[in-house]
């Protein structure tokens, strides 16, 4: 499992190691780990052309040791302090004595042309709200040149705590961290601007329990995955029933069922107006022609997609005594007051502009600060919450670390998709996992599920559904 800390966090182990290390050892370290991020990504570093793009903090000595390591090699390595006076010292030194030359600002943007790498030590953890101007002309310079970037430990311009993104920033092809992850290298929109992230081991050792971030791995999803028994059948691996459609989204209830007969439960019930395409698509599913209450017993219930204006089932459901997954139509159907009673677990599935409308703000505003939108709704309706998005986030309702997962591909962007991972998630939470884990095995399931389905060209949600096995499979194995 991946895990991100606070700066605070991440600040307080760096102190605490840097009390038992030698003066400098620390910068070292993690120069040591960025110069060979860099050699590998140059290929050949005899000969290469290296800009080091410096500002006043410990980031900037990172970049300076490096480059003194590149320089001794044979690169032809140049730094740009953007504030000169307060450069690190140790590190300008470092670079002049292994050859490498120190140059003003204004004289950046023809070297940024030439140059076949650009290592971007800008701003470090501490950074927010954007680039300062005279940064930003640099930015831009890098932006219209063919060099890689090379961000030292995140990107110049993001927020490192909470991934939020104000002003400009310097995209990078390759970032490399140093001890811990950053919530903002995991959590969009900042993470679009990180590239492929690398971890140094630096020995920073942050308390596990503090952890802000929480990225599910193969091992992790696969520990947590129903399995059945020798002696199970389909009631003791859960039924999960999907009150979903109507007559005019069919489709709706048809797409969640297909995701909830391959979530891992052992049945399906289904009510609701669009039975026949149900039962045309998947005879095994359990059909009943009266509404929630009397259909059966379930381990858990998915309302909402497709639902048009049906808000006497959605309230039926959710006074049910089980698990509930919320979902599209039931999310604005539903009394947020009948939400909060719950006593059984609830998980809300909301993508942005749902979330925007439950929190009643503007869509823009979620989407800008992704992290802080997704605890808001888990405290405000005392639920799981899981937001869709590039990177989807399930929080809890009693605080905690939040779950991300980037196993998705643009291409589940697609009519239909979120209602396979309603299913999928009402399934395995039938199943008997809890709701942070259900949202978040699904999403990580329905994110692969959706890689294999595509594999680089346009897919519909019926062959996500269809790729589930195979996504299944993928991470047991």
């Amino acid at each position: 499992m991946r895990t991100a800390y606070s700066v605070e966090t991440v600040r307080a182990a760096e102190q605490a190691l840097m009390a038992r290390l030698p003066d400098g050892a620390l910068m070292q370290r993690a120069a040591a780990g960025l110069a060979a991020a860099c050699a590998e990504l140059l290929g050949r570093v005899y000969g290469s052309r290296v800009v080091l793009l410096v500002g006043s903090g410990d980031n900037g000595g990172d970049a300076l040791y490096a480059g003194a390591r590149l320089a001794r090699r044979g690169a032809g390595v140049t730094a740009v302090p953007l504030t000169p006076g307060r450069a690190h010292a140790g590190g300008l030194a470092a670079l002049r004595r292994a050859g490498g030359r120190v140059v003003p600002a204004d004289r950046a943007e023809e070297l940024i042309e030439r140059a076949g790498l650009v290592v971007d030590g800008i701003v470090g953890i501490g950074g927010r709200g954007g680039l300062r101007p005279d940064a930003e002309r640099l930015a831009g310079a890098v932006a219209r040149s063919r060099a890689a970037v090379v961000a030292v430990d995140l990107p110049s311009g993001v927020d490192a705590g909470t991934g939020e993104v104000r002003g400009a920033v310097l995209r990078a092809d390759l970032t490399v961290t140093f001890g811990a992850y950053k919530p903002a290298l995991l959590v969009d929109p900042a993470r679009a601007y990180a590239g492929v992230v690398r971890l140094v081991d630096i020995g920073l050792r942050p308390p596990p329990a503090d952890a802000e971030l929480e990225a599910l791995q193969h091992a992790d999803v696969a520990r947590l995955l129903p399995s059945p028994s020798a002696e199970s059948d389909k009631y003791r691996r859960g039924v999960v029933g999907i009150a979903a459609g109507s007559g005019r989204y069919p489709g709706a209830a048809v797409l969640a069922v297909a995701g909830a007969l391959r979530g891992g439960a052992g049945a399906v019930r289904y009510v609701g107006p669009a039975a026949d395409a149900v039962l045309a698509r998947f005879p095994e599913t359990l059909v009943s022609a009266a509404g929630p209450a009397k259909a059966g017993r379930v381990q858990a219930w998915v309302t909402g997609p497709g639902a048009g204006d049906d808000a006497a089932t959605v309230a039926e459901v959710l006074a049910a005594d089980v698990p509930v997954l919320l979902d599209a139509d039931g999310l604005r159907l539903a009394d947020r007051e009948a939400v909060r009673r719950r006593t059984a677990p609830t998980l809300m599935t909301p993508h942005a502009g749902e979330a925007a409308a439950l929190l009643g703000v503007r869509r823009e505003e979620v989407e800008g600060a992704r992290l802080a939108a997704v605890r808001e709704l888990a405290s405000a309706y005392r639920a799981a919450v899981l937001l869709k998005g590039s990177t989807t986030l399930v929080a809890g309702p009693g605080g905690g670390p939040v779950r991300v997962n980037a196993t998705g591909t643009p291409w589940l962007a697609t009519a239909g998709s979120g209602d396979v991972l309603s299913g999928l998630a009402g399934s395995l939470l039938a199943a008997g996992l809890d709701p942070v884990d259900a949202g978040s095995v699904a999403a990580y399931l329905h994110g692969l599920a959706g890689r294999f389905a595509a594999t680089g060209a346009p897919t519909g949600a019926h062959d996500v559904a269809a790729h589930i096995p195979q996504a299944w499979r993928e991470v047991r194995t």
